[in-house]
């Protein structure tokens, strides 16, 4: 979709899925539904289903399907209008009924059956929503060796402005999932404070913690051997295709032409854009201290909460204070001594004061400094290779302009007076010569290039000419395209 296309998120939603679609899931029984949904996606209508008939399921394999999973779920809690002493088919046929006219299912007729599907929207939208619920932690390693080999293709030339925005969502999408996990392990640690006992905690903390519910491999970003260290080998890749001409206009075509339909701001501004976000993979150290930093903090609450927990099973200090003062209140008592000196009460014997042990401070990025002298060549390159550059666009407003007096308009008398304007006029001879070869793919990919034009040698014998020589031809408009111009 062209990036004028994109309709704001708050306006296309409902324009794509029915308007009452989460009202079961808002429900009293809203876990019951949840989990029905997630019975007939694993069952009938997910991609690990099978594959379903072209016509849909009948509508009887799909009440089956229901009262087979309410046999063995959670009791619903009664709504309007139910009764506790319901019988199962009937409950089934109003679930079903409440899931028709919520919009998650489909009703067609398939000869004098019935059948029932699920509209793609939909289907993607739960789909969508189970794989947010099974997420599991990230592997760090995967998206930046994913992010590497794409940016390596794009800059080897292998491929083109598909892959590198692919490559700049992937690295938007991970710094943003490093950047919120701070928040989620404040959220998690507040969670796990709630448990009831010590034993459920610690359980909590070991099994729900940072590496198996965010970043699976934590604890190897620091290494050497872990692809994140590349990280500086990716940034001078996007920094050549920034900069080098032959990169940058090759992906701004496909930018342009491909992706915002001949726009050429639009097409700039999205190249931009994606370059940027790659760019922001340098910041990605600053989110990773902000991570360790939360990640040190939720340590010391949760051994902090273990060491109370764990004093707090006897009363030890009670014991000792009340044996203190009875020996202190009876000196001459005839007992044996409870603390033996230099056994349990030397000085020896006391907590020594905890150390900080300092961290060492992780190694800085190095950072690759553009002079002004080098950005403004770069820019000035840039300018020069956009004016060379030439697209069906641009040779159309040419021809609008020649022929704006006249129908027909020979190659002697086109103008030549700027590189947009010789550009244009090498690229009538380059499409003269293509659309009079007499072969069919060099005319069709001429009159691909020249839309609505008309190009026709005059002559068999090149002419001089005072930039480029060749056949004289004749720039005219297609018949319909004259038919069109025409006012009415």
């Amino acid at each position: 979709m062209a990036v004028s296309r994109v309709t704001s998120a708050s306006l296309a939603l409902f324009q794509r899925i029915p308007d009452r679609l989460f009202g079961p899931l808002a429900s009293t029984n809203r876990h019951g539904y949840w989990s029905l949904l997630c019975h007939l996606h694993r069952r009938r209508f997910g991609p690990d289903a099978p594959l379903p008939p072209s016509y849909g399921f009948l509508q009887r394999e799909i009440t089956q399907e229901i009262e087979d999973h309410l046999k063995y779920a959670d009791e619903w809690q009664p709504e309007t209008g139910d009764q506790h002493d319901t019988p199962l088919n009937i409950r089934v046929i109003g679930i079903f009924n409440r899931l028709l006219d919520a919009g998650w299912f489909r009703l067609e007729k398939y000869g004098i059956e019935k059948t029932v599907n699920m509209a793609p929207a939909v289907g993607q939208l739960l789909t969508q929503l189970i794989n947010f619920a099974e997420t599991g932690p990230v592997f760090v390693s995967g998206k930046i060796r994913s992010i590497d080999a794409a940016v390596a293709q794009v800059h080897k030339g292998e491929a083109t402005g598909d892959l590198l925005r692919e490559a700049a969502e992937q690295c938007r999408n991970l710094l943003i999932y490093i950047r919120n996990t701070g928040t989620n392990v404040r959220d998690l640690m507040a969670a796990i404070g709630a448990q009831p006992t010590t034993a459920q905690y610690v359980r909590t903390f070991f099994q729900d913690y940072i590496q198996q519910v965010f970043i699976g491999d934590y604890q190897e970003l620091r290494t050497r051997e872990h692809p994140l260290s590349k990280r500086q080998q990716i940034l001078d890749a996007v920094a050549d295709i920034d900069t080098e001409p032959d990169h940058r206009s090759r992906l701004l075509d496909w930018y342009v032409n491909r992706l915002c339909s001949g726009d050429d701001k639009k097409g700039h501004a999205a190249f931009q854009r994606d370059l940027q976000r790659l760019y922001e993979l340098d910041r990605i150290e600053e989110y990773l201290e902000r991570l360790d930093e939360e990640i040190r903090s939720a340590n010391r609450r949760a051994l902090a909460f273990l060491e109370y927990k764990l004093r707090a099973i006897r009363p030890i200090d009670n014991l000792l204070r009340q044996t203190l003062d009875r020996l202190i209140a009876n000196p001459d008592l005839d007992v044996a001594p409870v603390f033996p000196p230099d056994a349990l009460m030397g000085g020896a014997r006391l907590a020594q004061p905890r150390k900080e042990v300092p961290r060492l401070a992780p190694t800085p990025l190095r950072q690759v400094i553009i002079s002004d002298r080098t950005r403004a060549i770069g820019n000035l390159v840039r300018r020069a290779q956009e004016r060379r550059s030439i697209t069906p666009m641009k040779l159309r407003a040419y021809a609008e302009k020649v022929l704006q007096d006249t129908t027909t308009a020979g190659s002697d008398a086109l103008p030549c007076g700027s590189i947009e304007d010789l550009r244009a006029f090498q690229a009538l001879t380059s499409v003269a010569m293509a659309t009079n070869s007499r072969i069919a793919r060099l005319e069709m990919e001429g009159r691909a290039s020249a839309p609505g034009m008309e190009l026709r040698y005059t002559s068999d014998e090149a002419v001089e000419h005072p930039y480029l020589s060749g056949k004289p031809f004749t720039l005219s408009w297609r018949k319909r395209q004259i038919k069109n111009r025409e006012p009415k």
